[in-house]
């Protein structure tokens, strides 16, 4: 190839990367990008943050602008250039100009696709209606903003509690908007288990957010000006602003007309270098699938993150480089309100339709040093393989100090780390940053309990399960009687202090099922250390506590 001609096609995140790296690779390469919007580089996690005001300037949102990105990396940016057509045979793409109509082809000798992706939209009455919009580009944000600043719209519904949902959703409320959440499943942010999303779902509804769980949405109405959202449900919801935020799905129609392989997820089919089927044609960002670290599986990581690394890698593979993307850990983290909520890896539901058997504990660490001013508890769920001892997963909830523990497990698990191995991180300590323990280690040390056969967890659903199923069983409370008087226990537990266990050991059955419970789980372990030592062959440790026990508990007397 002499003087090479990369055609990319879609800007953002992943085309301007490939765009940037493949400059950086060669000053002799052609390189043009056509863009359909009016924007070739923005940034879209940026954009709920307009809406309330804690991003005063829309300028600050766009990466680079077209002028910009000629200068310095001296591309041909087209904007309002819509790609529509690939012609593999003859290396030529065929583009339609959206101002004008017209069209015209340009050839390639390496494309690059980054068409990205598009909101859901369902085929529902009232879906056109002037009041609902959808949430995914910087056109989008813009007509949502000004609706703000034109109505006054006072009650918000969104419709569908993902991450995208639920970040307009605090941006709304900050606003003075009343919002409500309309969602088919029954919780809110599906990439969470249901006993960590029902923990921000709470913290929301404290700030007055309402939540419709288990109805998808039926219809929308305009009613003399007044817009209604009526759910499957039959609930009637008033709606001045309809936000949809019903997911997204891979742009591919210009990649399967052409012919190029499609992955069982709906997106693009690519190899570690970014080259789809077609060793000339790479894909990146949105429209192409990933493989997952921890399953080995493809899936969809609509991520800003992923599509920056796969446009890097693109940008130089086109050039003749070997820049290999070797998969991803689906690495998650918002805001909501005060608590900053991530997840890596697997979920516990995931890992079970992935086939594992999988080990599930929770913690309720301090973030630093638990006598330093400021400490803040965190709630830590891990998932890890019972069979191998792998950490499969993690997520993480609290005010401060969630980013720094995520990015431990997502590094731990991308390098396929045992549980027990976190025990052996050398992380960073002072009393400001973290306890001597830091969470991550503290976990680390839970799972090599385990492994070494200390202590045998359960989790909360399945002790509801079994009380629910009224399975025979000894349920103690061993935290104090203060707490018990003020926080109640889990119905049909017997209250022994911990400190008074030993001393009530012969009024308990030594081969009876038996679950022990305190606040997090540490003091319940201490218990189960001496009742298995005692003889007690069949107990278990209720894991996390009831810092960890999503269900009622009942007040009264202690028992």
């Amino acid at each position: 190839m002499g003087k090479p001609k990369i055609v990319i096609v879609g800007g953002v995140a992943g085309g301007a990367s490939a765009a940037a790296k493949a400059r950086r690779c060669s000053e002799d390469a052609e390189i043009i990008m056509f863009e359909k919007g009016p924007d070739i580089a923005y940034a879209n996690c940026g954009l709920p943050y307009y809406l309330s005001g804690v991003i005063e300037d829309r300028d600050n949102l766009l990466i680079v602008t077209e002028k910009l990105f000629h200068r310095r990396f001296r591309v041909d940016v087209r904007i309002h250039r819509e790609v529509i057509r690939i012609d593999r045979a003859r290396k030529v793409v065929m583009i339609k100009n959206v101002e004008t109509g017209t069209t015209e082809e340009e050839s390639y000798d390496r494309l690059i696709l980054s068409p990205g992706s598009s909101p859901v939209i369902p085929p529902l009455p009232g879906i056109n209606l002037p009041f609902v919009f959808t949430f995914k580009t910087l056109e989008d944000m813009d007509l949502v903003h000004q609706y703000l600043q034109q109505r006054d719209p006072q009650e918000a519904v969104i419709v569908g509690g993902g991450l995208i949902g639920m970040e307009v959703m605090e941006n709304l409320w900050l606003k003075g908007v009343k919002v409500s959440i309309v969602e088919k499943l029954d919780q809110i942010l599906p990439f969470l288990d249901w006993d960590m999303a029902e923990l921000i779902r709470h913290h929301a509804e404290a700030k007055g957010v309402r939540f419709h769980l288990s109805q998808g949405l039926k219809a929308i109405e305009d009613r003399n000006g007044s817009g209604i959202v009526q759910t499957e449900a039959g609930q009637t919801l008033k709606a001045d602003l309809v936000i949809l935020s019903l997911g997204i799905r891979p742009n591919t129609a210009l990649a399967r007309e052409a012919g190029l392989e499609i992955g069982e997820t709906g997106g693009i089919k690519v190899n570690e270098l970014m080259q789809t089927s077609d060793p000339d044609i790479f894909a990146v960002g949105d429209c192409v699938e990933s493989i997952h670290r921890v399953t080995g599986s493809p899936f969809l990581t609509p991520m800003g993150s992923a599509a920056n690394k796969q446009g890097r890698a693109a940008g130089a593979n086109a050039l003749g480089r070997k820049i290999a993307i070797k998969g991803f850990v689906g690495t998650v983290i918002l805001k909501v309100f005060d608590l900053t909520i991530a997840k890596t890896g697997l979920s516990e539901i995931e890992s079970r339709r992935a086939g594992f058997d999988p080990l599930v504990t929770f913690i309720h660490p301090d973030h630093i040093a638990g006598y330093y001013p400021g400490s803040k508890p965190l709630n830590m769920k891990t998932i890890t393989d019972c069979t191998s001892g792998r950490l499969l997963g993690g997520q993480v909830i609290g005010e401060e100090g969630v980013d720094k523990r995520i990015d431990v497990l997502a590094t731990a698990i991308y390098h396929r780390m045992d549980l027990q191995e976190l025990l052996q991180l050398d992380l960073a300590y002072a009393p400001p940053y973290s306890a001597a323990r830091d969470p991550v280690v503290i976990a680390g040390a839970v799972g090599q309990n385990f492994f070494e056969g200390d202590w045998i967890p359960i989790t909360p659903a399945v002790l509801k399960e079994k009380i629910e199923a009224r399975e025979d069983l000894a349920l103690i409370d061993v935290r104090s009687r203060m707490e018990v008087l003020q926080e109640g226990m889990i119905p049909g537990a017997i209250h022994i202090p911990l400190d008074r266990l030993r001393d009530h050991l012969d009024q308990l059955d030594k081969v009876r099922d038996t679950v022990v419970y305190c606040r997090t789980g540490l003091r319940s372990y201490l218990a189960t250390r001496i009742l298995m030592q005692k003889g007690f062959t069949r107990v278990k440790n209720l894991t996390g506590g009831t810092m960890s026990w999503g269900y009622p508990l009942k007040k009264g007397s202690v028992k």
